[in-house]
């Protein structure tokens, strides 16, 4: 709701989404709580005016979000240190919602693979440029692995842009090639892309190689839709 300035509330079109466009449009939550964790292990929801509130508050808050809106996935909701909660709230409600790890699991496949043991999440975030260019440890290779490894799980894959990115397209062949892909492309698997809404040339230059490949893909091109959580393909 950010990519396009428009003269009207967040809630305002959050409740047209839920209202008007239920059966088309839904709506995918990037919390980033590490952000707003505080030292006493509470999460502050104001930083002008501090609100605290407990990670077992802000779960049931939420709980609350996921009965009134059509939100089918949260990322990061709670810090990356904060297993406990994420154990939680996938227990309580990973069954139908999607919660996503990006800063909990780097893209590491040592932490994708603690995680699965834990049941702290359900969906891997992919970001093979991090893993790559920021954590020492990391290589193409090692994301690879990091997808195969959640695809195995059962858990959704979720294929992510940075938020300094380029024109550069690699992320959609790598998508397309992994079976990530929700938007526009999938082979033989369901799975999901995020590189934002359609307003600047980097992000556009993605979704216009996934239109590419749609078009040499042909008839064998196969929209996911509602089925991008669950891999088809083995691993």
């Amino acid at each position: 709701m950010t990519g396009f300035r428009t003269k009207v509330t967040k809630l305002t079109t959050m409740n047209h989404l839920s209202s008007e466009l239920e059966a088309s449009v839904v709506i995918g939550m990037d919390v980033a709580a590490s952000e707003f964790y505080t030292s006493d292990k509470t999460y502050d929801l104001n930083f002008k005016e501090e609100q605290k509130i407990s990670g077992d508050a802000l779960k049931d808050l939420y709980k609350s979000f996921l009965a009134e809106y059509q939100i089918v996935s949260i990322e990061d909701p709670f810090d990356e240190d904060d297993w406990k909660h994420y154990a939680k709230i996938t227990r309580e409600v990973g069954e139908k919602y999607q919660i996503v790890g990006d800063d909990l699991l780097v893209t590491n496949p040592k932490m994708v693979e603690k995680t699965i043991k834990e049941k702290s999440c359900n969906a891997l975030l992919l970001k093979a440029f991090e893993t790559v260019l920021i954590n020492s440890f990391g290589s193409v290779t090692e994301s690879i692995e990091a997808v195969k490894m959640a695809k195995r799980a059962g858990w959704g894959v979720m294929a992510s842009h940075r938020s300094g990115e380029t024109e550069d397209t690699f992320l959609a062949d790598l998508s397309v090639g992994l079976s990530t892909v929700m938007c526009i492309v999938v082979i033989s698997s369901q799975g999901q892309i995020k590189t934002g809404a359609p307003c600047r040339s980097e992000r556009l230059a993605k979704y216009n190689q996934l239109l590419r490949i749609e078009e040499e893909l042909g008839a064998e091109a196969v929209y996911a839709g509602v089925n991008c959580r669950k891999p088809v393909k083995p691993y």
